[in-house]
């Protein structure tokens, strides 16, 4: 065989060995997707819960309705949004069955708190007490409060302060992130390695598995990584198409229903149940058909094994 022939098989056999390869690997994730942890899946399932936001349009038209529709979906608690201003969303969830353990917030009685155009954070956890909350969630962190680490290290202070007042009424407080905070800033890190450096442990945080991966990374690592340190998880999944990592905004059509897109639910379920996390709530930002989707998010839970 002359040299060239022999160049032009090596070639091919890598060619056929590297696809050989890829295909081995698909199979093990594939496997791995497959593998069912029971005791994972049926830990949040029987307890799932609804991020509320998900439905803000509908319940903006009639809450009754709506909230009735998400207990038909078979959900068993729901997670409001806008507390204090959440009395009907609590009540109707509760005349419904359902549970009602933490509810997004008014995070500027926190951020900043010397304003005077928002309720004060201990109104708030009065409020939160009343209620029969457990969990209190900061949801969202404007632009300008967290353009440098420095910002970020403020914030971590004023977190755990709250973290300390909300403790002493019997009241876990989380941080929800979407993806700004992986941004690499100075130095490489991100503000998300500043709360995980400073965060109390009276501190929490409610993992967004969504935004985690479009800030590029994995999210049951992350969770593992952070075992005893979350309190709560946001199921959302990610199209297929979606480049990664992005720390702005994405298209409305990036948020699947659970299944449709690229991130496995049970990873992240095995991951939760290792890490001690409480609650998981399906949240899906964008919809054109918000009921449809929930429906198909609880489905595909529900076939997982």
């Amino acid at each position: 065989m002359q040299r060239r022939d022999c160049l032009r098989v090596g070639v091919g056999l890598a060619a056929t060995l590297a696809a050989s390869k890829g295909a081995y690997l698909q199979a093990l994730e594939k496997a791995s997707e497959n593998t069912v942890n029971h005791a994972a899946v049926d830990r949040y399932r029987s307890k799932i819960g609804i991020q509320l936001y998900t439905l803000r349009n509908e319940i903006g038209k009639n809450v009754k309705s709506t909230i009735r529709a998400v207990a038909d979906a078979g959900y068993q608690q729901v997670e409001p949004y806008g507390f204090p201003n959440a009395d009907e969303m609590i009540s109707e969830a509760k005349k419904c069955g359902m549970e009602v353990n933490s509810s997004h917030f008014a995070w500027d009685s926190v951020v900043d708190p010397s304003r005077k155009d928002v309720p004060s954070f201990e109104s708030i956890l009065d409020a939160a007490k009343k209620h029969g909350l457990s969990h209190l969630v900061i949801p969202y962190l404007q632009g300008e409060v967290r353009e440098t680490l420095d910002d970020y290290r403020v914030l971590c202070d004023r977190f755990n302060e709250a973290a300390e007042k909300a403790a002493k009424h019997g009241i876990q407080l989380a941080y929800h992130n979407h993806a700004f905070e992986f941004e690499p800033k100075e130095g490489g890190k991100c503000g998300y390695d500043i709360m995980i450096e400073r965060f109390s442990d009276k501190m929490k945080f409610e993992v967004d598995v969504f935004w985690v991966e479009v800030g590029g990374r994995n999210a049951a690592e992350l969770i593992r990584g952070l075992s005893g340190r979350v309190s709560q998880l946001h199921l959302k999944d990610l199209g297929k198409s979606e480049k990664t990592p992005n720390f702005g905004s994405v298209p409305q059509g990036a948020f699947e229903e659970l299944g449709d897109g690229k991130i496995p639910m049970v990873p992240i379920l095995e991951a939760a149940l290792a890490s001690e996390v409480d609650h998981c709530h399906v949240e899906q930002d964008h919809s054109p058909h918000p009921i449809k989707s929930i429906q198909q998010s609880k489905a595909h839970l529900d076939q997982l094994g």
